[in-house]
């Protein structure tokens, strides 16, 4: 069954394996039946796994068509409880895996979980170190025939320690990339000056040592909301008399201006003139046209003789 969107017809879905896993495209191949929520088994490159169907994929945004599995079937109840199954020994494997990394003298490494394909075919255990020299090869074959499944150790940045281990941000709320984030969005320092944040590393950075992925947020709107309002520096006319914008609050659409007097205003875009600019287009009015000087010009600016353009 191929589904109707809103570029034309797909024949492409995108499936989730973990809750909040990135988004895998596939094809439907000749399975046509699934609908988003189903469960299904598909050939990756950690063997075979069971994912869920979350939503069918503009064929505009797919990229290498030619190159994308398609869906092996979908899943069966039976398939479910065994998923169910192996998950529950996942924290057996990851016990097992440190204590066999202790005793082969095996330091600096973190080993922070371990997830097993729903068939219990393969095993990926996640893990940190500052250390780039370590080498896990040797128990990565110790845990192969130990735990009898082929056995994966995948290291992993900061930012999925965090998503991992979960936790409580600095806002005092379960921290995003354990509720909600599936992807994480480049952070710069830009980000947070075109917010106002103060620099602080404390102010800025999050549990896991980078940038807070909340910078992302709300930057194109402030970045948007600038465009109209004035810059710190510049001169203005508000109704209070002529001063200069001190601060820039987007948020509420205003500036702090100080006034000539030493009082400072809250002052509303709606409310302002921007002065510098009145001054410069009242300077080129009085310096007259200096395109047709022989007459003819309809801009409306006077010569220097106090004539009309024109005239």
């Amino acid at each position: 069954m191929t589904v109707k969107t809103a570029n034309g017809a797909s024949n492409y879905v995108g499936i989730r394996f973990q809750k909040l896993g990135k988004l895998y495209h596939f094809s439907l191949g000749e399975h046509g039946t699934v609908q988003p929520g189903d469960h299904v088994i598909v050939d990756t490159k950690r063997g075979r796994q069971l994912g869920q169907v979350i939503t069918y994929v503009e064929p505009d945004t797919v990229h290498h068509r030619s190159g994308l599995k398609t869906i092996r079937r979908s899943a069966t109840a039976r398939d479910l409880v065994l998923k169910q199954v192996w998950e529950a020994k996942e924290l057996d494997a990851l016990i097992s895996c440190r204590q066999r990394a202790a005793e082969m003298g095996i330091k600096d490494v973190k080993f922070l979980k371990a997830e097993y394909s729903f068939d219990g075919s393969w095993l990926t255990i996640s893990y940190t170190s500052e250390n780039k020299k370590v080498n896990v090869n040797p128990l990565q074959k110790v845990l192969n025939r130990a735990l009898r499944s082929k056995v994966e150790l995948r290291p992993v940045g900061p930012r999925d320690v965090a998503k991992i281990m979960g936790g409580y941000g600095a806002c005092g709320a379960p921290r995003c990339c354990s509720t909600f984030l599936t992807e994480f969005s480049p952070v710069s320092i830009k980000m947070a000056k075109a917010q106002g944040i103060s620099l602080s590393p404390q102010e800025i950075t999050g549990m896991c040592g980078r940038l807070r992925c909340c910078l992302v947020y709300e930057y194109e709107q402030y970045v948007e909301a600038r465009k109209h309002l004035p810059k710190r520096g510049k001169r203005v006319e508000t109704p209070y008399g002529q001063g200069r914008v001190l601060d820039v609050r987007v948020l509420r659409d205003s500036v702090l201006v100080g006034l000539e007097g030493g009082e400072r205003q809250e002052v509303f875009r709606h409310e302002l003139d921007p002065s510098d600019e009145l001054e410069a287009l009242q300077k080129k009015a009085a310096e007259g046209c200096s395109k047709n000087d022989s007459g003819g010009c309809t801009c409306g600016a006077k010569k220097g003789n106090g004539e009309d353009a024109g005239d």
